[in-house]
Parts: C-alpha cells; sequence; structure tokens
C-alpha cells in the first residue's frame, strides 16, 4: 500500500470518530492556508537551499554543508511527534532508507519540536535517521515553510491537548507546513514538495529518479 493510501485510510478512520464541528475547523484551516499561497512562496527546485547546523536529540551539531560533501541530501520538516501523519510519513521514509543509500543520500528530518520529543519520535517510529531541532523554527522561516496557526486552530488544539507551546518550548503556535526535498551537492535544491495539506505527502518512491540524477551529475 502506497504511503499516501494509508494516509487517506487513517483520515477517513479519523474523521468519522470526531465530531462534524471539528473537522470543518480543520478543513477551513487548511483550506485558507492553501489559499493564501503561502506554499507557492516557500522554497523549490532551482533555488539555493538555505544552510543550516542544528543539533540532534543527543546535542549533536550537523552541518548541512557536510553532508552534501557526502552526498545528495533528503529533507523531511517533520510538525512534531503529535502529528499521526507526519510519524507515517517518517515510517514510510525509514523503509525506504536503504533505496536513499544506494545513491550515498542523507536522509534527515527537520521539527520545531524540543530534543526529548525527537527522541520520543525516534523511539516510537524506529528511525535509523536524526531529527535535527529547529529551535524557533529558524530553519523553516527560511526555507518559507513556518506559519501562524490561526485563533480558532489555536483554540481547538488547546481542546485536543496539543500544547504546541510546550512541544516546541515555544510561544508562538508556529508550524512548518509539511515538505520535502532533495538537495544536490552543489546546494541547488533539486526536488520540492510543499503542500499546505498536512493529509497530503509525497511517495519516498519520487526521489528515486531525482537521486539517479544527482548521482550521474557527480559521477
Amino acid at each position: 500500500m502506497s504511503l499516501q493510501a494509508k494516509l487517506d485510510a487513517f483520515r477517513a478512520e479519523f474523521q468519522a470518530g470526531k465530531p462534524a464541528a471539528m473537522i470543518e475547523i480543520m478543513l477551513r484551516a487548511t483550506a485558507e492556508l492553501t489559499e493564501s499561497g503561502a506554499a507557492r512562496r516557500a522554497k523549490k527546485a532551482g533555488d539555493v537551499a538555505p544552510s543550516f547546523s542544528l543539533k540532534d536529540p543527543d546535542g549533536n551539531v550537523v552541518n548541512s554543508g557536510d553532508l552534501l560533501r557526502r552526498g545528495p541530501l533528503i529533507l523531511s520538516f517533520y510538525r512534531g511527534v503529535w502529528c499521526p501523519y507526519c510519524n507515517m510519513e517518517l515510517q514510510a521514509l525509514e523503509a525506504f532508507k536503504p533505496e536513499f543509500d544506494r545513491y550515498g543520500a542523507s536522509l534527515i528530518a527537520i521539527s520545531p519540536q524540543t530534543a526529548p520529543n525527537s527522541r520520543k519520535s525516534v523511539r516510537q517510529n524506529k528511525l535509523s535517521f536524526p531529527i535535527l531541532s529547529d529551535v524557533k523554527g529558524n530553519v523553516g522561516s527560511a526555507f518559507g515553510l513556518r506559519f501562524h496557526l490561526p485563533e480558532y486552530l489555536v483554540e481547538l488544539y488547546k481542546q485536543l491537548k496539543n500544547d504546541l507551546p510546550t512541544f516546541n518550548d515555544d510561544p508562538s503556535w508556529t508550524l512548518p507546513m509539511p515538505a520535502r526535498y532533495v538537495i544536490g551537492q552543489d546546494g541547488v535544491i533539486l526536488y520540492s514538495e510543499v503542500n499546505p495539506d498536512y493529509t497530503r505527502r509525497p511517495e519516498p518512491s519520487d526521489m528515486i529518479p531525482v537521486l539517479q540524477r544527482a548521482v550521474s551529475v557527480h559521477a
């Protein structure tokens, strides 16, 4: 089953068990974010990727330049341990990681959540790649992904115990739009998929043709 098929099945089951008013709020927020055009303004293929140095859950600094010297870089911007759609995506990427390894690609996730929450994500999703802590969402902002949740969605998240200020150690109620990038060794973005609808994610297999081209350029 494809990743998107799994996400669709989960969404249908989730929505069937929730009040219609709650689902309407979530759909409204997604529609407004889509209509805002924020995704179109994010970094895209052909742009130079912002460089970054972020800490992994153990406090080790990971530098994008160091990773790119080894090979292409796959980035997944991850909302947090509280998001089931994000966790399903990370699991799918983990399952596909041996294919990425064949092309010498590094795989990392970037999240505004705190290191303890990232450790929990790595453990629960059985990941062999790190989730880097994007404190205050600065790297998400550099990629054009960070947005403020509308007040009505903040109120719903509070009811659902999605306490983002605690998860992220940041009072701002901001998140990155889910996004996946492949960055070439020259720092240029080769692939981008940014979707304001967090229930939609690209397939891990979509990265393979991009990696094949990236490797052929440096062969």
